[in-house]
């Protein structure tokens, strides 16, 4: 089984990555972008058995920084 973990900052926590990549788009012509938020994936092959609760652990404890970050899993 694999999981996706799909972790973006909170709305509100300034995205200096996010602000940079708008003013590259710009800066390359698509100026139909007004924000961008940038985040990341997380892909896990998890052995049989491991549950979502472990993997909702495992970002509690390292995969996200829950102070400005949220997360959401996605088993595939």
């Amino acid at each position: 089984m694999k999981a996706r973990v799909h972790v973006m900052l909170k709305n509100g926590v300034l995205d200096p990555q996010g602000a940079a990549v708008r003013r590259a788009l710009g800066t390359l012509g698509f100026e139909g972008v007004e924000k961008v938020r940038q985040g990341k994936i997380i892909e896990l092959d998890l052995a049989d058995g491991t549950t979502e609760d472990t993997v909702k652990d495992m970002c509690e404890k390292l995969l996200a920084n829950t102070v400005i970050e949220s997360y959401s899993i996605e088993l595939v």
